[in-house]
C-alpha cells in the first residue's frame, strides 16, 4: 500500500530540546554580538539586555508559528520550507521589535527614533542571515540526498545478489513437499509471491502493519524448511501503532535472526519479534539465539545495513536500527517516531 502519511519535513529536528537549546544560546550570542559593537558607550549593558529579550523572544515565537504549521508544511518540498521559515523570522522580528518598541521603549531609555533604526537593524540582519542560510541548507540537503540515494542502490544491488540464495532455498522446500505436502507448497508459492511483488515494487513506505505481514509471509516459508527446529514467538499489541516504515526494512532482520542464527544451530532455536510503543516511539525487537559457539560470526551485514538506512532516511536520522548481544541472545531494535 503506498505511503499515505506525509513525509519527513527537514523542520521536524527543530522541536527536540537540544536543538530549542542551542538555538536560544545562539540567540543570546548574537545579543552578545550586537551589544559589542562600536558607538554605543556605556550603553552596551542595556542595550545587551534589550536585545537579549528582543531576539529570543523572536525565536520562540518562530519556533512556535512553524510547530502550528508543520502539517501543511510536510507537503511542501525542502526549499519552499526554507523560504517559509525565512517569511516567519522576519514576520516575528518586526511584529516583537514593534511591540517591545511599543509597550517598553521609554522603559529603556530609547526615542522613537533610536528603536526604528534598531528594530530595521534586526530585520535588515535577518534577512542577510536567513538568505545566506537558505543557500547552505539547499546545499546540504542535495548533497545529502544524493548520498542518500547512492547508498541506496548500492545496498539493493547487493541484496539482489542475496535474493537468490533464499529463492533457491524456498524452491527446494517447495520440490521436497510437492508429494508429501502438496497443500503446503500452495501456500509456499503464494507467501513467496507476495514478499517477490513487495520486492518489485521497488522502494516505498508501507504500514509496520503491512510489513509485519512481510516478516509473517517471510517465516511461515522458513517453517516449512526448518520444521521443528524453528519456534516463532509473536508479541504484538492489540492494534498496531500506525506508523510508516520503507517497505522491506523489518523483514530483512527477520531473515538475519534466520540465517545467522537458527540456519546455524543443529537444535534450531526460537524467533521472537516484539512491538511495544512510547509516548513518542514505537519499538520493534527481532530477538534469536546465538549461534553455536556463543557468538554471531560475522557476515555481510546487508539486511541491517539496508534497514537502517532506509528507516533514516525516512524518518530524517531520529529513527534508528541498532543491535546488541544479550546472553545468548542476538537482539535488533527498531526506533520509529511516531508522527508528530
Amino acid at each position: 500500500m503506498p505511503s499515505s502519511q506525509p513525509a519527513h519535513s527537514p523542520l521536524d529536528a527543530l522541536w527536540q530540546p537540544t536543538a530549542i537549546i542551542w538555538t536560544m544560546l545562539s540567540g543570546e550570542a548574537l545579543a552578545l554580538l550586537l551589544a559589542l559593537a562600536p558607538g554605543l558607550d556605556e550603553q552596551r549593558l542595556r542595550y545587551f539586555g534589550l536585545m537579549s529579550v528582543a531576539i529570543q523572544w523572536v525565536l520562540l515565537w518562530s519556533i512556535a508559528s512553524l510547530y502550528l504549521v508543520r502539517r501543511p508544511l510536510r507537503s511542501l518540498p525542502p526549499h519552499r520550507i526554507a523560504y517559509v521559515v525565512l517569511a516567519i523570522l522576519l514576520v516575528s522580528t518586526w511584529m516583537i521589535t514593534a511591540a517591545i518598541g511599543f509597550f517598553f521603549r521609554e522603559g529603556w531609555g530609547m526615542d522613537i527614533g533610536d528603536w526604528r533604526w534598531t528594530q530595521w537593524r534586526l530585520i535588515g540582519m535577518v534577512m542577510t542571515i536567513g538568505a545566506l542560510g537558505i543557500a547552505v541548507f539547499q546545499s546540504q540537503w542535495r548533497a545529502r540526498q544524493l548520498a542518500l540515494r547512492a547508498k541506496q542502490l548500492e545496498l539493493e544491488a547487493l541484496q539482489a545478489r542475496i535474493r537468490p540464495h533464499f529463492l533457491f532455498n524456498t524452491l527446494n522446500t517447495g520440490a521436497a513437499l510437492v508429494h508429501r505436502k502438496p497443500e503446503e507448497v500452495e501456500r509456499l508459492l503464494l507467501d513467496l509471491a507476495d514478499l517477490f511483488r513487495a520486492a518489485l515494487a521497488g522502494p516505498r513506505d508501507i504500514t509496520l502493519e503491512d510489513e509485519l505481514a512481510l516478516a509473517r509471509r517471510y517465516l511461515e516459508i522458513e517453517s516449512l524448511r526448518f520444521g521443528e527446529r524453528l519456534r516463532i514467538e509473536w508479541k504484538l499489541p492489540r492494534e498496531i501503532p500506525r506508523v510508516m516504515v520503507p517497505s522491506l526494512s523489518i523483514q530483512p532482520l527477520v531473515e538475519n535472526a534466520i540465517r545467522h542464527g537458527i540456519e546455524r544451530r543443529p537444535e534450531g532455536g526460537e524467533v521472537e519479534i516484539a512491538v511495544s510503543t512510547m509516548p513518542d516511539t514505537v519499538i520493534v525487537r527481532i530477538i534469536n539465539p546465538l549461534a553455536s559457539g556463543g557468538e554471531n560470526r560475522p557476515g555481510h551485514h546487508v539486511g541491517l545495513n539496508a534497514s537502517q538506512v532506509r528507516i533514516e532516511a525516512l524518518t530524517g536520522g531520529r529513527g534508528s536500527v541498532l543491535t546488541q548481544q544479550e546472553g545468548r541472545r542476538f537482539i535488533a531494535t527498531v526506533r520509529l517516531p511516531t508522527n508528530a
